[in-house]
């Protein structure tokens, strides 16, 4: 698969930039592999569009990563927190942007000095490894101090509404960057919906990372490094799992973090194994998803990633005319955009 496999033309007018009023006020297009049809639907018509499913959603929760302040010397600096380096420590590794190099032992300042920084060594692709202080607990700074970091293609800074909508009603457990963006759409309410119409939920966890947006720029799709992203799947859920498997109930990935999860902790006879890991996991065409019946998804960027997967589900031709309908019918792109179900199993 080459690069330009995935490009598209967007009018920029729609790139959501503000969340709608209510989360699941958004649009839902349905893509049906089997009949190969495209339909047009409301996201509250979910659960009543799938028999009897398990859904599977990304508990992460995104956390304040981004700071903006100056070093000793006044210039400003800007730093984007990935993770710890080390567990239960103050000291992170992060990417970071200022008007001349970082260079280890290089002091920095948020918040007027209320949170401080040091850089311990700068490491490849960019990366550093700074030790946060401060006079006061440090995460509790953290979340005053820092910022959500909104993705780029919302042009604009971020506000106290962000803080709640740029996060998932289930979000529980801190270490993303970014937000699983499919599962935005999903109320208290309409969990508790689809459990009444027949349907069960499990959660996994993926913490994102920033590479989540980084474009393909390698012209083949082989050639593309992944960054590495951590993930948990708890012995409940896997046995959630196998229990959906073995009743045949359908299993509905809730995004494109869910499904490299569940891929990355399948087995070789096709079974989900309950514990932590890491992936690199690339999800393109040909590849044949082992877990995953169903993925809602909202729509991504050409050269991405995140496209690529999209395609694998849905197949290359079917995505491209999807894409095309949703831009005729001004369906609202990316994070906080309208979503997809691609139905790529029959029942």
């Amino acid at each position: 698969m080459r690069i330009e496999d995935l490009d598209y033309e967007l009018p920029t007018e729609l790139i959501a930039q503000e969340p709608l009023a209510s989360r699941d006020a958004s649009r839902l297009m349905v893509v049906d592999v089997t009949t190969q049809r495209v339909s047009h639907h409301g996201f509250r018509d979910l659960g009543s569009l799938l028999p009897p499913a398990l859904f599977i959603f990304n508990d992460t929760r995104v956390f304040a990563a981004r700071l903006r302040g100056e070093k000793a010397t006044g210039g400003r600096v800007e730093l984007l927190l990935l993770r710890r380096a080390f567990p239960d420590t103050d000291r992170w590794i992060a990417i970071g942007r200022a008007s001349k190099p970082f260079r280890s032992g290089h002091e920095l300042r948020f918040a007027q000095g209320a949170l401080c920084a040091r850089v311990l060594r700068v490491l490849d692709d960019g990366e550093l490894e700074i030790e946060l202080f401060a006079d006061a607990a440090v995460d509790e700074l953290l979340s005053r101090v820092g910022e959500v970091p909104l993705p780029p293609y919302i042009r604009r800074a971020p506000t106290q509404v962000d803080t709640d909508r740029y996060q998932t009603v289930y979000a529980r457990r801190t270490g993303a960057v970014a937000a699983p963006t499919a599962g935005l759409h999903f109320t208290e309410a309409s969990l508790t919906e689809l459990e009444q119409m027949g349907h069960q939920v499990a959660y996994v966890t993926l913490h994102i990372g920033p590479g989540t947006f980084r474009p393909v720029q390698t012209d083949s799709l082989a050639d593309h490094p992944m960054h590495e992203e951590r993930y948990e799947v708890s012995e409940a859920t896997a046995n959630t799992i196998r229990r959906a498997q073995a009743d045949r109930r359908p299993i509905v990935a809730i995004g494109t973090t869910v499904v490299r999860t569940l891929e990355s902790a399948v087995d070789g006879d096709g079974r989900v194994r309950a514990g932590e890991g890491a992936t690199r996991l690339f999800i393109r065409p040909p590849y044949a998803c082992s877990l995953v019946d169903h993925l809602i998804t909202n729509f991504h960027l050409p050269r991405s990633t995140l496209l690529a997967l999209v395609m694998a589900l849905a197949g290359e031709d079917l995505t491209r005319r999807a894409y095309r309908e949703a831009i005729e019918h001004r369906y609202r792109f990316y994070s906080y955009g309208d979503a997809m179900l691609i139905r790529s199993k029959v029942e």
